[in-house]
């Protein structure tokens, strides 16, 4: 083996070292957080505090969970289960009529000609860096006789603007032949985006469902404007509460954000293959 090779492959041991070594890091600062409300929800308020002996996995039992589930199981403090149900139908409704929605504007901008269509695509896409919290006080304004509700936390994001841009650049991508051929067999427009269009954009329904889910799963600031009453409220908005009470349980505080975070778990496991496969679909395109 020759000097010049050897002095190749020590750089390229190196190179590889030091890329393990960047992605353990970054890894670690992704993975501590989570670990640390794991393992803190299991560890008395005393040792949660106790600095880096947060991490240490000792004193573990289920007391914590144990307290929250009791603390939130009357009428006057709520009922744990009946917040866990609130975000759960507004998840859902949220992604399902969101993903029929947004779907079929984004096939209507890109697949159908009608008059004034690109000026409507560019409103939607300017939508996109229009943040919430702008828009937030004159929709309460006018959503307000619906406050206290489950449809006020639900209606204002049906149409998202990001997931019909998500859409409509997977649609752009497919094969015209195949439509304009189903529709010399009979089918319409609706029937072309039913037969042709879904079957082939599932990796983008799960990633726009998963991104839809999370984002609706962990929303504060609405329902914080909108709802008062207990019986309306989610989960998010209950762990405000929940961590407001003094004396303040961090232990129990952090088995509630647990508990929060399980569902979306769930959901994320049983969508990530498709999530996973859109991502590879889009690396490959760019």
């Amino acid at each position: 083996m020759t000097t010049t090779r050897k002095r190749s492959l020590r750089t390229s041991r190196w190179r590889t070292a030091r890329s393990y070594v960047i992605l353990t890091v970054l890894a670690a600062v992704y993975v501590a957080p989570a670990y640390y409300l794991l393992v803190g929800s299991f560890k008395p308020t005393a040792d949660v505090l106790g600095g880096l002996r947060g991490f240490v996995p000792e004193n573990l039992s289920f007391d914590n969970y144990r307290s929250v589930f009791d603390s939130l199981a009357s009428d006057s403090t709520g009922y744990f289960w009946r917040f866990m149900a609130n975000s759960i139908v507004i998840s859902a409704a949220v992604v399902v009529v969101g993903l029929v929605i947004n779907s079929m504007a984004a096939y209507a901008f890109a697949r159908l000609s009608w008059r004034g269509r690109d000026k409507a695509f560019l409103i939607v896409v300017a939508l996109v860096i229009v943040p919430f919290e702008a828009v937030a006080i004159p929709l309460l304004f006018m959503l307000n006789d619906m406050r206290n509700s489950l449809l006020v936390q639900i209606l204002p994001f049906f149409a998202n603007a990001f997931s019909i841009y998500l859409f409509y650049t997977f649609f752009l991508g497919l094969s015209k032949d195949v439509e304009e051929a189903a529709r010399l067999d009979g089918l319409g427009s609706f029937g072309t985006f039913v037969r042709i269009a879904v079957p082939s954009a599932k990796p983008v329904f799960a990633t726009v469902a998963i991104l839809t889910f999370l984002t609706t799963w962990g929303q504060y600031l609405w329902p914080s404007l909108v709802v008062s009453d207990p019986t309306y409220r989610p989960l998010p908005l209950e762990l405000s509460v929940f961590s407001g009470q003094m004396p303040v349980d961090w232990g129990e505080v952090l088995a509630f954000g647990a508990l929060l975070v399980l569902p979306v778990l769930v959901f994320f496991v049983a969508f990530q293959r498709f999530f996973v496969q859109s991502l590879a679909s889009s690396a490959v395109k760019g």
